[in-house]
């Protein structure tokens, strides 16, 4: 015999502490990879891209 469940009573389950912790993991890597592009991009600066400098002609 097949048992009747409410709609409101058939979910996944919660969200609670473990999807607060990957969100939380997913946000520091998000932060981690914009500091390396950050500081990646400052160190890949040349003179003919730094602000200011225009070309001759």
């Amino acid at each position: 015999m097949t048992k009747i469940i409410p709609e409101n009573k058939a979910r996944q389950g919660r969200w609670g502490w473990h999807g607060l912790r990957i969100l939380i993991a997913a946000l520091l890597l998000a932060i981690a990879a914009w500091g390396i592009a950050e500081i990646y991009g400052e160190t890949a600066k040349t003179p003919a891209t730094e602000q200011g400098s225009a070309p001759k002609g």
